[in-house]
């Protein structure tokens, strides 16, 4: 499929405006604000890294942006991958029942349950 980089550009930012970017901050806020350690810290770097590579895509104009999107791709995936096989099991055994129960409920509070991406412009459905 040979899609237009401008459609995906536009994509990557509406994805890093109204999904992303929000749900770091809620987890350096909420998740990751009882405990500072070398983990965690690790975490935030990464946040802080793929926002800069966003930031920095935006403004490039040249012939690499598909790898640069690959690149940031795949800095996405492996965060989420260290986040679930590393961090979240490192938080829930420090952290106390009591605290998780807090942390879920502040959670629930900023992500109703029936949110869906209704990005107009779904270039990935080939039908």
């Amino acid at each position: 499929m040979d899609v237009a980089m401008e459609r995906i550009w536009k994509y990557v930012q509406y994805f890093w405006q109204q999904h992303l970017q929000p749900h770091f901050l809620e987890e350096e806020n909420i998740f990751f604000a009882p405990i500072k350690d070398r983990l965690v810290q690790k975490a935030i770097n990464e946040h802080k890294y793929i926002k800069q590579q966003i930031e920095d895509l935006a403004n490039y104009s040249g012939n690499n942006e598909r790898k640069s999107l690959a690149k940031i791709a795949d800095m996405v995936y492996e965060h989420v991958r260290y986040e679930e096989r590393d961090l979240f099991p490192h938080l829930e055994r420090k952290l106390s029942k009591e605290q998780l129960e807090n942390i879920s409920e502040q959670i629930e509070k900023h992500h109703p349950s029936s949110l869906r991406d209704q990005y107009e412009d779904q270039f990935w459905n080939t039908k």
